[in-house]
């Protein structure tokens, strides 16, 4: 019965996207709301100058909608549900207002590195008031062991550095024709199964609307894109899958499942620290999907190697959780 539940979930958030993406998409082709690409990237995306970015939106709404109205259906919404739409609608506004500033304003860069952080970090600090006010575990426990931690009010900063952290990994994920899209809605299906595992079924409801919103999104972000998340959708995912781990108490645990989005990080950490204390390159560009455009690799090519890659982490956390 419950899994009969998520299924219609899914699709319910499915085809609100797709319904409302070409009503959308001509919407902010004509406020032009167009992406403007860097000039120090791959010069193939050159020719995606001006496809309409801010997407997210689209999905922002159908995610919304779907894990109301069907959490209304199966129990009512709960503090995690609303927690949980809280940092993805907040860190979706942040990532509205970079578009916006980079897109309407043409200051390519959008929001300072300053602003941002101070954003994302405004907002993790909410989350964890509501979250202490809930009575809700500070507890933080390492994976193949019984070792558990409670920190007080010390959780803070996990909730801080998670939050922030995987916001700014999947937002530096996002830089190919559905990507993000493909890699968020596997490892958002993985934390439906562990959540459900864990009889959190207000978590799974949330899960899986995102899984459906991100996949009906993917008709239109396909290669090639007709429509671009931007840091809208990007940072919101990232918040959220965030968040979901913290509320799973598998925090840990999404550096795995997340395994993509922790590669593609790093990739930018070790170039940037490669360059500035011996002058050379570990990578032909990064974010390291950029490394395998330049080494000749198809853009579809890197974008389906990396949905199996994220595939693989969330067999691997979901199998790690369930079955060791």
């Amino acid at each position: 019965m419950l899994g009969q539940f998520l299924f219609f979930t899914i699709l319910m958030a499915f085809f609100i996207t797709v319904l409302l993406s070409p009503f959308f998409i001509p919407f902010l082709r004509r406020l032009k709301f167009g992406q403007s690409i860097r000039e120090e990237g791959p010069k193939s995306h050159q020719k995606k100058t001006g496809t309409p970015t801010m997407g997210g939106i689209v999905f922002l709404i159908s995610i919304a909608i779907s894990t109301i109205v069907m959490s209304g259906k199966f129990t009512e919404p709960s503090s995690k549900t609303l927690m949980l739409l809280l940092v993805t609608i907040g860190f979706g506004v942040l990532g509205f207002l970079d578009d916006f500033i980079k897109v309407v304003m043409k200051r390519n860069l959008g929001l300072t590195s300053k602003q941002k952080l101070l954003g994302q970090i405004v907002i993790a600090v909410l989350f964890y008031l509501i979250y202490r006010q809930s009575g809700l575990s500070s507890d933080f426990s390492i994976p193949f062991t019984d070792i558990t931690f409670n920190l007080g009010w010390f959780y803070i900063l996990i909730v801080i550095f998670w939050q922030v952290g995987f916001s700014n990994a999947v937002n530096l994920t996002d830089g190919l024709d559905g990507l993000v899209s493909g890699t968020s809605a596997i490892a958002f299906g993985a934390f439906a199964v562990l959540a459900w595992n864990q009889s959190q079924y207000d978590i799974a409801i949330f899960c899986v609307s995102v899984v459906g919103a991100v996949l009906g999104f993917l008709v239109f972000n396909a290669h090639p894109a007709k429509v671009f998340m931007g840091d809208t959708g990007s940072l919101a995912l990232g918040g959220a899958i965030a968040t979901v781990a913290i509320l799973t108490k598998l925090e840990l645990l999404l550096v795995i499942i997340g395994g993509v989005f922790v590669i593609e990080t790093l990739s930018v950490i070790i170039q940037v620290i490669s360059f500035k204390t011996t002058g050379k390159r570990v990578f032909k560009m990064s974010p390291l999907h950029h490394h395998y455009e330049l080494v000749g690799w198809s853009e579809w090519r890197v974008v389906v190697t990396f949905w199996s890659v994220g595939l693989i982490c969330a067999i691997l956390g979901i199998y790690i959780e369930v079955w060791m």
